[in-house]
C-alpha cells in the first residue's frame, strides 16, 4: 500500500475507530456487571469477580491500535502464523484474509480480558476455557462464506467438494459422531488388536485375555495389564509395530490383559466396589491361579494405564487391608492417585456438578460413551473438532486412515453409580490419597500399605493427567519407586515403541524423588528415544526366573480357552 493510500485508509477508519472505543467501553460495562452478581458458594451460579482497571485500559488501547493497523498491513500478513489461515487462498482473498485478521485480534483481546479478571484460579480457568471454546467455534474458517480454501476448492472441483461435504455430514449424522478417520479401514481383530491370544476367563464385567508366548522361555511371574475402562484396551495393541502388549510378550513375559465389557442397561446399577472386587481383584486372582502364583504367596507383575492404574492401585490397597500382597511390581502409566492436579478437567468439577450427576445417575443409569468422547475432544477443540468439521464438510475431504483415531472414536459407556462415586471421591474430594478416608469393598484403604516396587510414568504435555498429577503418586506410595517422564501427551507419550526412535524421556540417575515434579526435573537427564526399554529392564528384575513357555492357554478344566483374542467384549459398540 502506497503512503497516500495508507493516509486515505487512516482517514476513512477514523469514524470506525471512535465507534470501536465506544463499543469497547460498553463491552467493559457488560463484562464487569457479569462479575458483580452471583454467589460463589451456590451451585450453578456465576461466581463474583472483578477486573483490573489498569489491564483493561491497556487492552482497550492495544485493541484500537491493532484494529487501526490492520488497514495498513498486507493482506497475506494479517492472519499471522495460525495454520487455520496459512493457505495461499487466504492471502489472495481480501475478504477472507481481513475476516481472519479481525477474528485473531478479537480472540487475543477476549483472552486478555479473561486474564484481567481478578478472581480465584478456578474462576479464571473457567472463563478462559469458555472464551477458548467460543472463539474456536466462531473462527471464520468454520464457515463456508469466509473460508477461502473451501470456496477455492468448490470452484476447482465445480461443486463436487460441496456434494461430498454434504454426503460426509449425512454419514456422520447417521453414525452419531464426527469422523476423525476413515473408520471403514479398520476392524478390531482383523487389523487392530491382532496379537495372538485367547480369552481364558469372563464374567459380567470383563474378559481376561492370555497372549501366546513368542519366546521359548517366559518369566515365572506373569504380567497383568489393567487398561482404562473409559476406553477399549486395544490402545495397547493397535498394530504389531506399536503394540505395548506384543512388545511385552516379545520380552519374554506371560501377558494377561483385562478387556472391559462395554456397559449396557443390564449394568446400570454397577458400583465402583464391583469394579474393584469383581473385576480388578478377580483378574489378579485368576491370573495367579492360571500361572501357579496362588501357591506359597506367589506374586505377579501388574500394570495400570490411566483410570486402569487408579482401579489397580485401589484393588491392591483393598488386598493389602486384607493382609495380601499379590503384586511383585506395579507399573502406573499416566495415572492419578492424588487428584491435587487434574489439569483442565478441574474446571468441570465442583459440588454443584457432582450433585447434578448424582441426581441424574447416581442410583442407576449410564454415562454414554459419546458424551465422554465429546468432552475429551473439546479439551482441544481446534485439533479434535473444528479441524474435522472444516475438512469433512466444507472441503468434502475424507480423513485418512489412522489407527489411534479409530480407537479414539470407539467409545465406551460407564455405569452411573460407578462414575458418580469416582467423580466425588477422587476428582472432587480427593480422598483416595488420604489413608483410611475411603471404604472400598468393605475395607478401609491406605495406598501406602502397598509394598510392591513401583514404576511411575508421566507424559510431559499430558492434558488429561498433568505431569504434576502423575508425579504426585511418588509421594503417596511407600514401595521403592522409579519415576520416568516421557515427551508428548496422554496417548502419544505412552505408545512410543523403541523402533520408531522418536521423542525423549527423562530419568534422575540419583533416584531421588523430591516433593514436586519441578524439583525432580531439575536433576533429571534427557535420554533420546522411547522409555519402553528402561521399563523393560526394570520389569525383568521383578519377573523372577525363566521357565519353559506354556503350550496351551489357561489351566486345566477351570480356565479353558473360550474364544480367540481380542474376544467379543471389546467389539461391542457404545
Amino acid at each position: 500500500m502506497r503512503p497516500e493510500q495508507q493516509a486515505a485508509a487512516a482517514d476513512s477508519f477514523a469514524p470506525f475507530q471512535q465507534a470501536l472505543t465506544q463499543g469497547w467501553e460498553k463491552a467493559l460495562e457488560s463484562f464487569q456487571s457479569l462479575g458483580a452478581g452471583g454467589n460463589a458458594g451456590a451451585p450453578w451460579e456465576m461466581p463474583k469477580f472483578s477486573l483490573s482497571t489498569e489491564k483493561l485500559q491497556q487492552l482497550q488501547q492495544q485493541y484500537v491500535e491493532e484494529a487501526t493497523e490492520l488497514w495498513r498491513q498486507d493482506l497475506a500478513a494479517r492472519a499471522g502464523g495460525d495454520r487455520r489461515f496459512a493457505g495461499e487462498a487466504w492471502g489472495s482473498n481480501p475478504v477472507s484474509a481481513f475476516s481472519a485478521a479481525v477474528y485473531l485480534l478479537n480472540t487475543r483481546t477476549l483472552l486478555g480480558m479473561a486474564e484481567a479478571v481478578e478472581a480465584d484460579e478456578k474462576t479464571r480457568s473457567r472463563l478462559r476455557f469458555a472464551v477458548e471454546q467460543w472463539t474456536a467455534a466462531s473462527a471464520p474458517s468454520n464457515y463456508f462464506a469466509f473460508n477461502a480454501e473451501a470456496m477455492k476448492k468448490a470452484l476447482d472441483t465445480q461443486g463436487e467438494s460441496i456434494a461430498k461435504g454434504i454426503r460426509n455430514l449425512l454419514h456422520d449424522v447417521q453414525q452419531g459422531h464426527l469422523s476423525m478417520t476413515d473408520e471403514s479401514a479398520f476392524e478390531v481383530g482383523r487389523n487392530v488388536a491382532t496379537t495372538e491370544g485367547s480369552v481364558v476367563f469372563e464374567n459380567e464385567l470383563f474378559q481376561l485375555l492370555e497372549y501366546k508366548p513368542l519366546t521359548a522361555k517366559v518369566y515365572e511371574r506373569p504380567l497383568l495389564l489393567v487398561p482404562p475402562c473409559i476406553n477399549k484396551f486395544y490402545i495397547l495393541d493397535l498394530q504389531p509395530e506399536n503394540s505395548l502388549i506384543r512388545y511385552a510378550v516379545e520380552q519374554g513375559h506371560r501377558v494377561f490383559v483385562v478387556s472391559w465389557r462395554n456397559p449396557d442397561a443390564s449394568m446400570a446399577q454397577y458400583t465402583w466396589d464391583r469394579y474393584i472386587e469383581d473385576a480388578a481383584i478377580k483378574a489378579i486372582q485368576v491370573t495367579r491361579e492360571i500361572t501357579g502364583q496362588d501357591k506359597k504367596g506367589g506374586q505377579i507383575d501388574t500394570l495400570g494405564f490411566c483410570v486402569g492404574g487408579t482401579i489397580l492401585s485401589t484393588a491392591l490397597a483393598v488386598l493389602a487391608a486384607r493382609g495380601e500382597q499379590p503384586a511383585a511390581s506395579v507399573t502406573l502409566l499416566t495415572t492419578l492417585l492424588d487428584f491435587v492436579d487434574t489439569g483442565v478437567l478441574d474446571i468441570f468439577i465442583d459440588e454443584g456438578f457432582v450433585q447434578f450427576r448424582e441426581m441424574q445417575m447416581g442410583q442407576g443409569g449410564l454415562l454414554q460413551g459419546g458424551e465422554l468422547a465429546s468432552t475429551f475432544s473439546f479439551l482441544r477443540p481446534n485439533d479434535l473438532v473444528w479441524n474435522y468439521v472444516v475438512g469433512n464438510y466444507l472441503k468434502g475431504e475424507t480423513p485418512p486412515p489412522f489407527d489411534l483415531l479409530y480407537w479414539n472414536s470407539d467409545a465406551t459407556n460407564l455405569p452411573g453409580p460407578m462414575y458418580c462415586w469416582y467423580l466425588r471421591n477422587t476428582y472432587h474430594e480427593n480422598k483416595l490419597a488420604q489413608p483410611g478416608a475411603l471404604t472400598v469393598a468393605g475395607e478401609k484403604i491406605d495406598l501406602g500399605r502397598i509394598e510392591a516396587p513401583v514404576y511411575i510414568y508421566g507424559s510431559r504435555e499430558d492434558h488429561i493427567v498433568p505431569i504434576g498429577g502423575a508425579y504426585a503418586s511418588t509421594q503417596v506410595l511407600s514401595g521403592k519407586k522409579r519415576f520416568v517422564m516421557g515427551a508428548s501427551g496422554h496417548i502419544a507419550g505412552v505408545i512410543n515403541p523403541p523402533a520408531k526412535k522418536k521423542r525423549s524421556h527423562w530419568i534422575r540417575a540419583d533416584g531421588k524423588l523430591p516433593k514436586t515434579q519441578a524439583e525432580w526435573l531439575a536433576g533429571a537427564i534427557e535420554h533420546p528415544g522411547s522409555w519402553w526399554t528402561d521399563w523393560s529392564a526394570w520389569l525383568k528384575t521383578h519377573a523372577g526366573k525363566q521357565i519353559p513357555a506354556p503350550k496351551t492357554y489357561g489351566k486345566g478344566s477351570a480356565y479353558k480357552a473360550i474364544e480367540p483374542a481380542p474376544g467379543r467384549y471389546v467389539k461391542a459398540k457404545a
